[in-house]
C-alpha cells in the first residue's frame, strides 16, 4: 500500500492514500476497519478517477477525536471539510456500512458538493443488527476493559461474523491487520465511545436525498432500504456477500461503482 498523507481537520490529523486522476471519489470504510477496506476496489478505480481513502476519525491511522463526537452527522461534516482542505469542491462519495451512514448524511447536508453517491450495505435505519463489536462496547461490564484491551480471537470472531458465510478472506493477515490498527493508542476507547453515542434516527429525510444514488447490498444483510426510498435509485444485489462487500468481492463492488460514476474532467 501507498505510504498515507495526512491532512489538519477539526483539531486532528486525518490520514488518507490518494491514488489516480479524473473525477474525484472518497471511499469511507466502516466501523472498526480502515482505508484498506477499500483498497483493492481503489486499485481499480484509479485507473480512471483521482481516488481517495481516508482513516475516519477513531478508526486507523486518523485516530480519537478531541472532542469525542462521534454522531454520523459530525463525522459526514468532518468529510465535507477534509474534502474542502484537499481543494475539491465537488466529489462522489462510497461508502460501506457506517461509510455508508455518513454518506447519505453528506448527501443530505451538503446535496451541492456530492455528484454521486455509492451506498454499500449503509446503515442508518433503525432496528438493524448490531455487529457484535458493537454489542460488546454497549455492554457496560465490558467497556472499561475494551477501553483498554481486546483478544486477538475477539477481534477475529468479529470479522467472521461481517462477511458472508462462504467467504474465505479472513486470514492471519486480514485478522493482524485490523488488530494492530485497533490497538493503536486511542483508537479502542475511540471505539466505545462510538459504540455509546446517541444517533438521531434521520432515516425519515432518506427520500429527500436527490443526488443519483446507487445502492449495492448483500442479499442477507438486513436493514436496507434505501433503494425503495431514495427517489430513482438504482440497486444491485450480491447474492452471496457479508458486510464487508469491498473486501468480500472487490471486483464486483468496482465494476459496479466504475459503471456508475461519470467520466468526465475533474472539476477541481
Amino acid at each position: 500500500m501507498k505510504s498515507t498523507q495526512s491532512v489538519a481537520v477539526d483539531g486532528l490529523r486525518i490520514h488518507y492514500v490518494r491514488a489516480g486522476q479524473g473525477p474525484a471519489v472518497v471511499l469511507l470504510h466502516g466501523s472498526g476497519s480502515s482505508l484498506e477496506g477499500f483498497e483493492r476496489v481503489a486499485a481499480q478505480l484509479s485507473a480512471s478517477y483521482d481516488v481517495i481513502r481516508p482513516d475516519l476519525p477513531g478508526f486507523g491511522r486518523t485516530g480519537p477525536r478531541p472532542d469525542r463526537d462521534y454522531r454520523v452527522r459530525t463525522y459526514a461534516g468532518t468529510v465535507a471539510r477534509f474534502m474542502t482542505a484537499l481543494q475539491l469542491p465537488h466529489f462522489a462519495v462510497a461508502g460501506n456500512s457506517l461509510g455508508g451512514n455518513i454518506a447519505w448524511n453528506l448527501a443530505l447536508d451538503a446535496p451541492e458538493r456530492v455528484d454521486r453517491l455509492v451506498l454499500v450495505n449503509a446503515t442508518g435505519y433503525p432496528g438493524k443488527t448490531l455487529p457484535a463489536g458493537l454489542r460488546l462496547a454497549r455492554n457496560p461490564l465490558l467497556r472499561p476493559l475494551l477501553r483498554r484491551w481486546l483478544p486477538r480471537r475477539a477481534t477475529e470472531r468479529g470479522l467472521r461474523e461481517a462477511v458472508g458465510a462462504h467467504s474465505a478472506i479472513v486470514d492471519d493477515a486480514m485478522v493482524d491487520r485490523v488488530h494492530a490498527l485497533t490497538g493503536r493508542p486511542g483508537n479502542r476507547a475511540a471505539f466505545v465511545d462510538f459504540a455509546n453515542t446517541d444517533q438521531p434516527d434521520r432515516s425519515a429525510e432518506i427520500p429527500r436525498i436527490a443526488v443519483p444514488t446507487l445502492v449495492l447490498r448483500s442479499a442477507d444483510v438486513d436493514g436496507q432500504y434505501f433503494a425503495r426510498d431514495i427517489p430513482g435509485a438504482q440497486e444491485r444485489v450480491h447474492a452471496g456477500g457479508g458486510h464487508l462487500l469491498p473486501e468480500e468481492d472487490p471486483d464486483w463492488v468496482a465494476a459496479a461503482i466504475a459503471e456508475f460514476l461519470p467520466r468526465q474532467e475533474n472539476r477541481r
